[in-house]
């Protein structure tokens, strides 16, 4: 695969993830815990019928044999799974999306902490001015009960942290990394199992089981496919920064079809987050294009 068909289909799996607060706005009756469960339960019923189509009958095998990190993905997928439809139903699209985007400055910090890697003065800069765009949108939301649901929706990107950290570890350890599409399914499976007590007494209409049914294999199965195949393409700061179209998909969905106008609070916050991550990737991106060229020169 080229480098620029990896970067238009990262740009489609980002376009993917954005409709998830639209369509959510949109169901009749289904709310809370029913939307998770009927998104996760679709979502592993896609991603079952995939790998039992690409791997065919040595997928149960696998399921079975499955290494003890896969499960732990496999419970950090269910986390951000539920705590991002659960958040989604408590505050604004936009909230929800701009406190996800703080993912890769929480992965940088844990990375520091339990992978002793060292960061730069450049990282360290959009740690604090991400925690000010923050803090900006917290203290407008405060007032409207919406904080509550941007803590809930801090969950993901914790969680995504503590995912991401894990398997950085395991990759150190061993050249081949254990299969993340198990620890996939089994994160949809476990967030459907968790979440169904909880749905009960059943509410969702046949338009909301069709709105979930989307949600679940559109919005969830596929992209997830698709990034396990273009991570092998891009290199991860490269995803990270495209990933982040995500935010501004899912608020201009949100704008123009669910009549979300996002308060001038979190719009000032928000810039603020973005402007941190990209900066801080750019700079990355540069500083490894200029090593690059230098060691070219030096080779000559």
């Amino acid at each position: 695969m080229s480098h620029r068909r990896a970067v238009w289909l990262m740009v489609l799996v980002t376009l993917l993830w954005s409709i998830a607060g639209v369509v959510a706005r949109h169901l009749e009756a289904a709310a809370g815990f029913e939307v998770n469960f009927w998104r996760s339960a679709f979502n592993a019923l896609a991603l079952l019928a995939a790998l039992r189509w690409l791997r065919g009958a040595a997928v149960w095998s696998a399921l079975r044999q499955a290494p003890r990190v896969v499960w732990v993905s496999g419970v950090c997928w269910a986390v951000m799974f539920t705590a991002f439809m659960l958040a989604i139903t408590l505050t604004t699209v936009a909230m929800v999306l701009v406190t996800m985007a703080i993912g890769p400055m929480v992965t940088a910090l844990f990375a520091r902490i339990f992978l002793k890697q060292r960061l730069p003065a450049r990282t360290w800069a959009a740690i604090v001015v991400a925690a000010l765009g923050i803090a900006w949108m917290f203290g407008g939301g405060a007032g409207d009960g919406s904080l509550f649901g941007a803590l809930v929706a801090c969950a993901v990107p914790v969680a995504a942290a503590v995912n991401w950290t894990l398997l950085q570890k395991i990759g150190r350890a061993s050249a081949e990394g254990p299969d993340m599409l198990l620890a996939v399914l089994i994160g949809a499976v476990l967030s459907a199992l968790c979440t169904l007590p909880l749905a009960w007494p059943w509410q969702a209409t046949a338009h909301d089981l069709g709105l979930l049914a989307l949600l679940g294999v559109v919005q969830l199965a596929i992209p997830c496919l698709l990034v396990v195949t273009l991570a092998r393409v891009l290199p991860a700061p490269e995803v990270a920064l495209l990933a982040l179209l995500e935010v501004i998909f899912g608020v201009a969905w949100a704008w123009l079809w669910a009549g979300e106008t996002p308060s001038t609070s979190v719009l000032a916050g928000g810039a603020l987050v973005l402007a941190a991550l990209v900066g801080n990737e750019a700079l990355a991106m540069r500083r490894r294009h200029a090593d690059g060229v230098a060691a070219v020169r030096s080779q000559v």
